[in-house]
């Protein structure tokens, strides 16, 4: 007989199978040739981007520091952007979190993140252990995206503006999900890993601006490979009710009444959401909700060059469930500046661009910078007394620039480009956004091979060269 506390529910649930099941199930039964073509592409898309973003952050203090606080062993899996060879769990770990170090990686408008690099950064170093050949790798991958993405429907935003950080808690559960799928692991045993990962996820919003950040998605991604090893060896876990149970995932992260599993059961695949909304490919690196009103600033930077000296007064107007974490007036690091909608907007005036160096030592402190920070005030465009946008935009962004003379300069979008598929980067950008990337860590001339083999990774026989590929290129 049940134990009455595993069938209570919080909220409008899938049905009698249990989510865990219910998902296990369709993850396992997922092929390569229910993909379409358009998923692959995206795979490609996603893959070549966080490779890119991770070699980039290889060499930043949060993966050097998190690497040094672990016991680690020679074993199979490459630490991106070296030479070296460790543990596929401590290397899921590391390269987890490179790829965020920057907050320069993908992200998706359905989970209320970055989808990729938790399964991607898990997926890697266990392709090389088990030998993979790419065409399973893009159906991990692609199968993880789509269990992270629709657990992010049934619980966001609700679990996002609760102060969860959506990449990490709901990044677990697609790491474990793609780790299973490559493993060839059944429904039930998928179920386990996912009951694995409900018991893992963390990540709250109140480390945003600190290394930990960045360290969320190494977590996620390495105990998301560690569900799925688990759960492969036969380990226990509550797959029948560990979402729908009262002090289960969704009644414990979320809250009665806050969250409809079936719309994550309802809309399964139907696109995948690899293909739409999509992977949303960051031009600056920085946090995406500054993007917004990022694009609007360079806008009128870029069409007008008015000079510093001349600006009076800014106002930028974002959504304020995205004001709430990027409203710094007064950054104190270069992580918080990555998160300062004020000193984003600094930096674009003064350079009319933003990039990586702007979040190295010191460049938040900066005097020129330091002084426009003071002329610049930013509002959530859904509750100001001028509506900017309606309030179920939340991905829209207005700037107005106030001169000494009265000039007044304004530029808005209803979306930073890139944002979703049906606006992508164009292929051009995206490589040499790669290249910029590679090339901190890289060979300048083995960058383009690696990036040809990533646009291709579907025909790779084996995942091993490429990885192969990227480590005999590495600079150290």
């Amino acid at each position: 007989m049940s134990d009455p506390d595993e069938l209570e529910r919080g909220g409008a649930s899938a049905g009698a199978a249990g989510l865990a099941r219910e998902l296990g199930n369709r993850i396992a039964a997922l092929a390569y040739e229910d993909l379409p073509g358009d998923a692959i592409h995206w795979a490609r898309v996603g893959l070549l981007d966080t490779i890119g973003v991770t070699l980039a952050g290889a060499h930043e203090e949060a993966p050097r520091l998190a690497a040094q606080a672990l016991d680690t062993q020679d074993g199979p899996a490459l630490v991106l952007g070296t030479r070296r060879h460790i543990g596929v769990l401590d290397a899921a770990l590391i390269n987890g979190t490179a790829s965020h170090a920057l907050d320069f990686d993908d992200c998706n408008n359905t989970i209320g993140g970055h989808p990729s690099a938790p399964v991607l950064s898990a997926l890697l170093p266990l392709a090389q252990q088990l030998n993979a050949s790419g065409r399973d790798f893009v159906l991990a991958y692609v199968a993880g995206f789509e269990a992270e993405c629709k657990l992010g429907l049934a619980v966001n935003f609700h679990h996002y503006t609760k102060g969860w950080h959506p990449t990490a808690t709901l990044g677990t559960f697609g790491a474990a999900a793609a780790c299973a799928k490559l493993m060839g692991l059944d429904g039930d045993a998928t179920a386990t890993a996912l009951a694995l990962a409900a018991s893992f996820a963390s990540g709250i919003k109140a480390n945003f601006g600190t290394m930990t950040k960045p360290l969320h998605v190494g977590h996620c991604a390495r105990n998301g490979l560690y569900a799925a090893r688990l759960a492969r060896l036969g380990f226990t876990a509550n797959r029948a009710t560990v979402f729908e149970h009262r002090q289960g995932f969704l009644d414990v992260f979320n809250g009665p009444g806050t969250y409809d599993t079936r719309r994550a059961l309802d809309a399964w695949a139907d696109p995948l959401d690899i293909v739409q909304p999509g992977i949303a490919i960051k031009q600056y690196p920085c946090c995406g909700s500054t993007h917004p009103a990022l694009d609007a600033m360079l806008d009128l930077a870029r069409r007008h060059r008015p000079r510093p000296d001349d600006v009076a007064r800014v106002d930028a107007w974002i959504h304020s469930r995205r004001l709430a974490h990027t409203n710094r007036p007064d950054p104190n690091s270069p992580l918080d500046a990555k998160f300062s909608l004020q000193y984003v907007l600094a930096r674009a005036l003064l350079d009319a661009k933003v990039g990586v160096a702007d979040f190295e030592p010191d460049a938040y402190m900066q005097p020129a910078a330091r002084a426009l920070l003071g002329r610049i005030h930013v509002a959530p465009y859904d509750q100001a007394e001028e509506e900017v946008f309606p309030a179920t935009n939340h991905f829209g962004g207005r700037v107005r620039i106030t001169l000494r003379d009265g000039t007044v300069l304004e530029s808005q979008v209803d979306q930073p480009l890139g944002r979703t598929s049906a606006n992508p980067l164009p292929p051009a950008l995206l490589r040499d956004k790669f290249v910029l990337c590679a090339e901190r860590a890289l060979r300048k001339d083995a960058v383009g091979a690696i990036a040809d083999g990533i646009e291709r990774v579907e025909t790779l026989p084996r995942m091993e060269a490429l990885m192969a590929l990227i480590a005999s290129a590495a600079i150290d």
